[in-house]
Order: structure tokens, then C-alpha cells, then sequence
């Protein structure tokens, strides 16, 4: 940055290149959290990024909003069944103590 008279001169605003905006999207698709992201690559904040990860995903097409929507499923009946397990888990060792 250029410096004037003990000021900072004013940042123009930035510009990437769709390479960049894949890698950023890449990154927060592999599961690292988008204000990481964003801090690691030195970006305003994490709604860039989400921002570019919808902008990619609408050039993707139907199919790329299917698989997203699979994820989504996939995930929340993880959750479901790691919960059962938790509880499974909990009632065995209930049961083992009066044995």
C-alpha cells in the first residue's frame, strides 16, 4: 500500500480470479469452517464465501443442487443415528453396573 502523508492510502476494491474462487469454495466444501477460510486467505469475511459457493453451484446445475441436497440428508441421519447409538451406548453401561 502507498502511504501519504502518514495515511493510509484507500484500498480499491479486490478482485480474484475464478481459480482462486474455486480453490476458497474447494476448501470450505472439504468441511474447514468458512470463517477460517476467510481469514486464512485474508478475505473480507465468510460471506464471500458463501456467496461464491452458491454462484458455483447454480453454474453446476440441477445435479450439483441434488447432490447438495443428499449431502444435507446424509448428514442429518448421521446425526440420528450417532444419537441412537449415544443413547445405546448410555443404557448398556446402565445395564452393566446392576449386573
Amino acid at each position: 500500500m502507498v502511504q501519504t502523508k502518514g495515511k493510509r492510502a484507500a484500498r480499491g476494491r479486490r478482485r480474484f480470479t475464478e481459480e482462486f474462487k474455486r480453490e476458497a469454495v474447494q476448501m470450505l466444501l472439504d468441511g474447514h469452517s468458512a470463517g477460517s477460510v476467510a481469514t486464512r486467505l485474508g478475505l473480507s469475511g465468510p460471506n464471500l464465501l458463501y456467496r461464491w459457493k452458491q454462484l458455483a453451484v447454480d453454474r453446476a446445475g440441477p445435479a450439483a443442487r441434488t447432490l447438495g441436497d443428499r449431502v444435507a440428508q446424509l448428514e442429518e441421519e448421521l446425526r440420528r443415528v450417532e444419537r441412537e447409538r449415544d443413547i445405546l451406548k448410555k443404557a448398556l453401561a446402565i445395564l452393566s453396573r446392576h449386573t
